[in-house]
């Protein structure tokens, strides 16, 4: 019998090889015996009840310029997918939801992250669960109540729910733009707002949970000047442990998450609080945190998984 992988990710062009976490995820893959079948959301179809993607057979190397070849065009039912993993990246915009629609009609044990819970676990909003865990923290539209809030705690920083990889992050303090902040909600809608932690300048430690397990972290420092450690806004990773209350924190969110049914996550702490980014939806890391401590979490990956099947 065939092994094969489907990955639902972006254009291959526009993969970064030094720090794509599914390339990692697709060459152990490989290793394993497995068959990739590449496509992205464009290339979704249910048709005669059958999840049908027009994608192409891709075959990885590892270590080179050129890192894939396309070995040939194919009509594939994503039934006869061993496993789907569901890797491109936000925003987690409206296609995204209509892709975990089409995912929803196969057996949701084989697809990483399960599609309901994609859709269920939002996340930034997904945090709720943990304020105990987390610096003050409102959900809200509303001025006013930013307004009181920022009288509160001095120093703010307000976040679009659906945002990601550190875009579109506002730092306040003592004054509001009446008028910029109502153009900011009007465009993002509802929000996250935290009080300031002095420490986001030490940097944030990302942690890396798969099957409900934590398996490791990486503390991402920001650049000069700036508070967000996301690598893709300059942030450089070095190498890192948990602290007993990080462990804590991390331990309680991965029972969460995986009772959510979500198998691979990432989420970020500051000074030993969660910060509310809780990545289901395409974590990454992991190139960097193998590059940090020679281990590779793409075997533990798959070792988990296929314990599942």
């Amino acid at each position: 019998m065939k092994k094969i992988i489907a990955i639902q990710s972006n254009n291959l062009k526009k993969i970064n090889i030094k720090t794509d976490t599914t390339l990692l995820l697709a060459l152990e893959a490989q290793k394993r015996g497995f068959k990739i079948v590449w496509y992205e959301t464009k290339d979704l179809n249910l048709i005669k009840s059958k999840i049908i993607v027009f994608g192409k057979i891709i075959q990885f190397f590892e270590n080179r310029k050129k890192f894939f070849k396309v070995v040939k065009n194919i009509k594939f039912d994503l039934n006869n997918a061993n496993f789907v993993l569901i890797r491109q990246n936000p925003p987690f915009n409206l296609d995204y939801i209509n892709s975990t629609y089409y995912l929803d009609y196969l057996n949701s044990k084989k697809i990483i992250n399960n599609p309901t819970s994609v859709r269920n676990v939002s996340e930034k909003f997904f945090s709720s669960n943990f304020f105990k865990y987390m610096p003050k923290t409102i959900f809200t539209k509303n001025f006013n109540e930013i307004k009181i809030f920022l009288r509160s705690n001095k120093k703010i920083v307000i976040k679009p729910i659906n945002g990601y990889a550190g875009k579109n992050i506002l730092f306040l303090t003592n004054k509001l733009n009446k008028k910029n902040i109502e153009k900011y909600l009007q465009k993002f809608n509802h929000v996250m707002v935290q009080k300031y932690l002095p420490k986001v300048k030490n940097g944030d430690k990302r942690v890396f949970i798969i099957n409900g397990k934590v398996k490791g972290a990486i503390r991402r420092l920001p650049k000069k000047g700036s508070i967000l450690s996301n690598i893709s806004q300059g942030g450089v990773a070095h190498k890192t442990s948990l602290n007993s209350r990080e462990l804590k924190i991390s331990r309680i969110v991965a029972k969460k998450l995986k009772n959510s049914n979500i198998f691979f996550a990432g989420i970020d702490l500051v000074g030993g609080f969660l910060i509310g980014d809780i990545n289901v939806t395409s974590p990454t890391g992991l190139p960097q945190y193998r590059n940090l401590t020679g281990k590779n979490l793409a075997v533990d990956f798959w070792d988990e998984l296929e314990k599942l099947k």
